[in-house]
């Protein structure tokens, strides 16, 4: 299924969600990003959002614009978040100082060197961090590509690629459970 049947598969209930999902994969609609940060950012919120059906119309659709670096890039970002965001959720809301003087002794050593643009990565990691609700990376991340003079317009635009592809994934997997119609199953 490609990105223009994913839309096409979305019930009317979510046509915002076709429009938003046609606009913000275009550097028209992502503005201060480029087509490779635009398509790496997408990616790498399918990712993070599991819906297998989106993540293969993404990955197909974004090899026009990344190398299979960038693609790697893209998945390192949401595969390190998946952990990262976990650990660093759980020491903001312990709310016990003490957590956050142990050492993690996790392994992260793809946020050091990615193997892309280490701006791009950081993007990526802020819009997997934003759908999994870490506060404690969206801060980190937004404080690093601000601090690189990466605008505030470009960082919305990557979070509104997150926010839109995540609930697009969400929305497909409502019609999955409840057919065309979208109404969720009744449990048995």
């Amino acid at each position: 299924m490609n990105i223009e049947a994913i839309r096409d598969a979305l019930p009317d209930y979510a046509r915002d969600l076709r429009l938003n999902l046609g606009s913000v994969l275009t550097t028209q609609g992502a503005p201060g990003l480029t087509a490779r940060q635009i398509w790496g950012t997408a990616l790498a919120s399918a990712l993070a959002s599991r819906n297998a059906t989106l993540i293969t119309a993404i990955e197909d659709a974004a090899r026009a614009e990344l190398d299979a670096a960038q693609i790697d890039g893209a998945k390192a970002a949401a595969a390190i978040m998946a952990m990262n965001n976990i650990y660093y959720r759980f020491l903001h809301l312990a709310g016990d100082a003490d957590y956050q003087t142990m050492p993690a002794r996790l392994r992260m050593n793809v946020i050091g060197n990615p193997g892309i643009d280490k701006l791009d990565f950081e993007l990526y990691s802020l819009a997997v961090s934003a759908i999994n609700g870490c506060g404690l990376c969206i801060e980190a991340h937004e404080k690093q590509l601000r601090k690189h003079e990466v605008s505030r317009e470009a960082i919305q635009s990557a979070i509104r690629i997150a926010a839109v592809v995540h609930a697009v994934a969400v929305t497909l997997e409502q019609v999955t459970v409840g057919g065309a119609n979208g109404e969720v199953a009744a449990a048995a």
